[in-house]
């Protein structure tokens, strides 16, 4: 906003006073404040202009981008889709990339504008919701290929921007991955089946707040005991892996939202299992490291929660704990 003199406060005039003092000083502060406002206006245009430039490339490249992500995704998990028994043919690029299209140019039209990340939520959260649902009605493994699909394409959008804006354009790519990768949808419809007063409402209340806190301090101290790993992207110490990281425990603790609040493990075994096992191992990924992940998943939620709601949550947990760990991957 400009700023005007009347906004600078006067100063009574005595021509023998220190007041004379005073009013250059005011006049400076005046002009500098005229500065300020003109160079804070050009720098705004400029920050828009540049904006709006690098939005429209990124939507010139958005098909070619996904026809490329697509060919990456295909040449990462191809064998795997094939390992794992699942029909190739029930994956549709056509339909994936007009998905990705649609939430892409969201994200874009969004950064464009500078408006914050969290403004698209509600025009894609009803897109990816479908797309979840559709697939995993289908088989609910496929969604791993498709999630990576949709990723590839974020990071391949990110390359075009300069590296000063490819953390700004992540946030945006950070809200798309969140609500493919995880049941959002489905764990507010089973939370909105429960009395206020319930102890899984209440669990999962109490760990809303704290999801990324509790997933950063686990990322941080698995990086503490595997300081030199590297897995497919690069060492796991680096701000991106970091980042990916994360997440990904992020979408651990949102599926046993979904576990607590439906009282079975059906999400857990039906969706997050089977997506890592198809997906870890081409990413470098050990069961050893998703085992500690697990083991420290586990002690920080019971440390957030009340000793009744640790009580009842402590056992789903538990089960996360067991599947991943050597009984499970005695090789790992």
């Amino acid at each position: 906003m400009t700023n005007y003199p009347f906004l600078v406060n006067y100063t009574s005039f005595d021509p023998l006073s220190p007041s004379v003092d005073l009013s250059v000083s005011f006049a400076q502060k005046y002009m500098e404040q005229m500065k300020g406002g003109v160079a804070a206006d050009v720098d705004d245009q400029f920050v828009e202009r540049r904006r709006a430039g690098m939005a429209k490339k990124m939507l010139d490249s958005l098909r070619s981008v996904s026809a490329k992500s697509w060919t990456k995704t295909d040449d990462l998990l191809a064998k795997e889709l094939v390992n794992h028994g699942i029909d190739g043919d029930l994956i549709d690029p056509w339909q994936i990339s007009g998905g990705i299209h649609k939430v892409y140019k969201f994200a874009i039209e969004a950064y464009a504008q500078q408006l914050p990340p969290y403004s698209i939520v509600n025009k894609v959260s009803p897109v990816l919701g479908e797309v979840r649902k559709q697939v995993t009605a289908i088989d609910p493994r496929v969604l791993g290929f498709v999630a990576m699909q949709y990723h590839y394409t974020g990071m391949q959008l990110m390359d075009l921007l300069p590296e000063g804006e490819q953390e700004n354009f992540l946030n945006y790519v950070k809200i798309l991955d969140d609500h493919l990768y995880m049941p959002l949808q489905r764990a507010y419809q089973a939370a909105a089946k429960y009395p206020l007063d319930s102890i899984a409402l209440q669990s999962v209340r109490v760990l809303i707040p704290v999801m990324t806190k509790i997933s950063e301090r686990v990322v941080d101290r698995v990086n503490q005991l595997y300081p030199r790993y590297r897995c497919h992207s690069g060492p796991l110490n680096s701000p991106h892996i970091r980042t990916s990281s994360i997440r990904d425990v992020e979408m651990f603790q949102v599926y046993m939202w979904v576990c607590l609040l439906e009282r079975n493990l059906h999400a857990l075994e039906t969706e997050l299992f089977p997506l890592c096992v198809m997906i870890y191992p081409k990413l470098n990924v050990s069961w050893e490291l998703v085992s500690q992940m697990t083991h420290l998943l586990r002690k920080e939620i019971c440390a957030c929660l009340s000793p009744e709601q640790a009580k009842y949550c402590e056992p789903f947990y538990e089960i996360l704990r067991r599947m991943f760990s050597a009984e499970v991957f005695p090789n790992a």
